[in-house]
């Protein structure tokens, strides 16, 4: 009976945890965004709901690209490892010991990450369209001049994503790590409940503040969002999308920030997902609260260039190794 009501509950968190991330990006682009800009915005159902059904029912397009079949998976791909991030966290999960612990969160999110990567290495069009750089109709062609593509500039900003913009994300994942002596999500939800939430010591709000910008670091979001080039027509790997595979793109983009706010607190509150416990309404809150600060920041800042770039995902890291120290005092 023990294995049913768990089985029930991952069930029905998963469940709610999709329904409420559909409407996630339509409160950031409409309570916010619109507001600031003084203008109406779109329905809060259209970016999260509305779009990706729009997208089912577009007609699928054969990518150009070596592997198409990979190429179109990859979303689909992304989306499951954040559904297994969203697994390994519930309560359900911890006594499997060695699958629901901070490597196996870290890992799935590197997963997510190396993703774009791929999406920009494997397309070789420009809206759906073959079109090789530079141009070789007769009397233009040149020899031996590499050709390229404009995804493939965001596979080398994807690269420099992952080697250096998410330090702060998982430096902050280690202050409740430091602080509970333990990778074991169990065991740092045990330190909570007899200590309190970290979030309301010194390391964790410190942890808390690089967490953030983490988080808009790996959504890719202003003022971080170097994925987004104006050459890649603002959508950087995910530019050659199409039909439902591009609805996948918005559903993921959805249901990774309901992740992350569940793994906020999870590791700084104590409270993990969980449809059988009140704590559910603290997740949920935490996702709405989370990008709707994402998004006042966003709109209020310049888009940073890569000399602006790094020196603040720098400086963030360095307060998350201080957030760690502070653990120890």
């Amino acid at each position: 009976m023990t294995v049913i009501n768990s089985i029930i509950a991952v069930i029905g968190t998963l469940i709610l945890a999709f329904l409420v991330s559909l409407w996630l990006p339509g409160i950031e682009r409409k309570f916010v965004h619109a507001r600031i800009q003084q203008r109406v915005g779109p329905p809060i159902s259209s970016p999260g709901l509305m779009a990706p059904i729009k997208f089912f029912f577009k007609e699928t397009i054969k990518p150009a690209s070596p592997m198409p079949r990979l190429y179109n998976a990859l979303p689909i791909i992304s989306l499951l490892s954040v559904v297994f991030i969203l697994i390994v966290i519930m309560p359900q999960m911890y006594p499997l010991a060695a699958f629901a612990s901070m490597v196996a969160v870290i890992g799935l999110l590197k997963i997510e990450e190396v993703l774009y990567m791929f999406m920009g290495s494997l397309s070789k069009s420009v809206l759906s369209l073959r079109m090789p750089f530079p141009d070789i109709v007769k009397g233009a062609k040149h020899p031996e001049v590499k050709r390229s593509f404009l995804e493939e500039l965001s596979t080398v900003r994807a690269f420099r994503l992952i080697a250096f913009g998410s330090f702060p994300l998982y430096i902050a994942l280690f202050v409740p790590v430091t602080m509970a002596r333990s990778i074991y999500l169990q065991d740092i939800v045990a330190y909570q409940h007899i200590h309190g939430p970290i979030l309301f010591t010194v390391a964790g709000v410190l942890g808390a503040i690089v967490f953030f910008i983490g988080f808009m670091v790996l959504l890719n979001e202003y003022p971080f969002s170097i994925l987004k080039a104006k050459a890649d027509v603002i959508e950087g790997p995910l530019l050659e999308y199409a039909s439902k595979y591009r609805a996948y793109v918005y559903i993921s983009r959805g249901f990774l920030i309901f992740v992350l706010a569940t793994v906020f607190t999870t590791l700084f509150l104590g409270m993990p997902p969980n449809i059988m416990s009140w704590t559910i309404l603290v997740n949920i809150l935490v996702a709405i609260i989370l990008p709707i600060l994402m998004a006042v920041l966003s709109a209020f800042s310049p888009i940073f260039t890569n000399k602006q770039f790094y020196p603040v995902v720098a400086g963030a890291s360095i307060l998350g190794v201080v957030a760690i120290v502070a653990t120890f005092l």
